[in-house]
């Protein structure tokens, strides 16, 4: 049996690694247009700062595919595959055959349609690739505008502080990191961020990119002009679909799985960034993780179900500690038991639906993470234990 996976991401790489703990004999190939091995992508921030070199943050190596008899061709694309014969063939004109077919050609960055957007000195990161350009282009260069407030872009801008850039933030939504803060955890990040020397343009629209041929300042469409020797986008992520869609696969949100993680062509894969299940694009780490599990279980000839990922991130955001699970209940619609400290930027919350923990934030202070996440997972009816959660005695979950 040959097992072909085309991306090196985590979902890519987890399925290999579950093949051949399944099938001992099989043929395992992995290809990517990466020029580095398996590394983590929550990392990059750390390698963009100098705080950790490519070998740092490299997960599985050489050695690690070499003993699992495991091929990894780096700095190859597939430019086409034939489903009826099987074959994928490189930008070369090799031809490889597979048995079975895994897509994990993961996302790339999306570039809002910015008038501009395509000068020298606009990046976007995603990549190690991305992160070396951008490095080499910060040398010497003081004033940086972001456009996006996610997680990434915040922490792309962090990182660049550390190299003493000033850094400004401009974000069309009226609050930061929408997907995992309420409008007061939302605000207490902003006055930390704000007391390390970031500045904030919230609820503002970039209308263009100014400069000639490089990238000198942010025009935004209330008239407001940023100067900036550097722009970075960090708008999200959207699937990289090229090889879906050239085999005619359907496209919504992300190319349609079962959940055996098969696409409606026989024998073809997919999963992690590329993909949406049950109607859901995750987009996050331990989603494309199971993914890649549950379809290297099925590739191998078992019988695994995925049943989706509760949403979830647990990460740093300027090097301050964040978990956010579940509904987080940005519009207070549902009960919540809230704790809050401006000083020193303190905010932990749990969402509560009809008695059911349902979600929760966690800001600054991540402890008992694990125990709520389980509590949510289980849809724990936490009732009779409010009086106990509102002084956060979290031992009560148990």
């Amino acid at each position: 049996m040959r097992y072909l996976i085309i991306g090196n991401g985590v979902a890519g790489t987890t399925a290999a690694d579950t093949i051949r703990k399944s099938d001992s004999e099989g043929e395992i190939i992995i290809l990517t247009e990466e020029k580095t091995p398996f590394y983590s992508r929550i990392r990059l921030i750390e390698y963009l700062a100098g705080e950790a070199t490519e070998e740092d943050i490299i997960v599985h190596n050489r050695e690690w595919h070499e003993k699992n008899r495991i091929s990894l061709s780096l700095g190859t694309r597939i430019k086409t595959i034939d489903a009826d014969t099987r074959t994928a063939v490189t930008d070369i004109g090799e031809g490889i055959q597979y048995d079975r077919l895994l897509l994990s050609t993961g996302g790339i960055s999306f570039i809002p349609p910015i008038t501009g957007s395509d000068k020298k000195g606009v990046f976007a990161l995603r990549t190690i690739t991305d992160a070396d350009e951008i490095i080499s282009y910060a040398e010497g260069k003081k004033k940086i505008v972001l456009i996006g407030g996610g997680v990434l872009g915040l922490e792309a801008g962090n990182s660049l502080r550390k190299r003493g850039c000033e850094i400004c933030v401009v974000e069309f939504f009226p609050r930061l990191l929408p997907r995992q803060m309420d409008v007061e955890g939302a605000d207490i990040l902003r006055a930390q961020m704000e007391s390390m020397g970031f500045s904030f343009y919230l609820g503002a629209r970039t209308k263009e990119i100014t400069g000639k041929h490089h990238a000198d300042g942010v025009l935004l469409e209330d008239g407001i002009r940023l100067d900036a020797e550097m722009i970075i986008i960090s708008a999200g992520v959207r699937p990289r679909a090229e090889l879906a869609q050239h085999l005619g696969l359907s496209m919504k949100k992300g190319v349609p799985v079962n959940d055996r993680m098969e696409t409606e062509k026989e024998h073809i894969y997919a999963a992690g960034d590329l993909i949406e299940h049950r109607d859901t694009f995750y987009g996050i780490w331990p989603a494309a993780r199971q993914q890649g599990e549950i379809a290297g279980i099925n590739m191998a000839g078992g019988n695994a179900v995925y049943e989706g990922t509760t949403m979830s991130n647990v990460l740093k955001v300027v090097g301050i500690d964040l978990a956010a699970a579940g509904d987080i209940d940005a519009d207070n619609i549902h009960e919540s038991i809230v704790i809050k400290e401006k000083d020193p930027y303190l905010y932990r919350k749990l969402v509560i639906n009809k008695g059911i923990l349902s979600g929760c934030i966690l800001y600054g202070d991540t402890s008992g993470y694990h125990s709520i996440m389980k509590a949510i997972e289980k849809k724990k009816d936490v009732r009779d234990i409010k009086e106990q959660l509102q002084q956060w005695d979290l031992g009560a979950l148990k």
